[in-house]
């Protein structure tokens, strides 16, 4: 029985260190508005044809850390550009939802075409590392005819 024990409070313990290690390596807001700044230089230099297949390339870092990746909509809430799901791509998403009923992609373009143009969204969403349900903050940024969405869940 003292094994039993023993054995639970370990598997609690290394349970315990494991969310705290996938805390230590999860990306931050400042990492997210990063990915997304190099998106728009990327759309600088070498055009959306480019960026576009480097953002869909799951061995390009620029565009993929950790739970990290880049979606590109345009202004009609039209995905041009996914780093997790290129089935979406060509996809009118603006009525896509959250786990909650929440629509994602309309307030996505609340925050693009607003005053600033840029902006952050709380929303849950399914996180593609551990595949579980968690709370995401996504950060919108307007480039031109297009709106770039890096998120990070919390």
């Amino acid at each position: 029985m003292k094994n039993f024990y023993r054995f639970i409070a370990f598997v609690f313990f290394a349970g315990f260190l494991n969310v705290q290690a996938s805390a230590e390596t999860r990306a931050t807001a400042e990492e997210a508005i990063a990915m997304s700044k190099a998106v728009q230089a990327s759309l600088k230099a070498n055009g959306k044809d480019k960026t576009f297949a480097d953002i869909a390339d799951l061995n390009n870092k620029t565009f993929h850390d950790r739970e990290l990746y880049v979606i590109v909509f345009d202004l009609k809430g039209m995905c041009v550009a996914h780093g997790n799901n290129p089935k979406i791509v060509g996809k009118d998403l603006s009525e896509m939802r959250d786990q909650e009923g929440t629509y994602i992609t309309k307030n996505f373009l609340k925050i693009a075409t607003g005053k600033d143009g840029k902006g952050w969204f709380d929303y849950k969403w399914v996180n593609p590392v551990n595949k579980l349900v968690e709370a995401k903050s996504g950060y919108i940024q307007k480039d031109g005819d297009y709106m770039i969405v890096v998120g990070i869940y919390k």
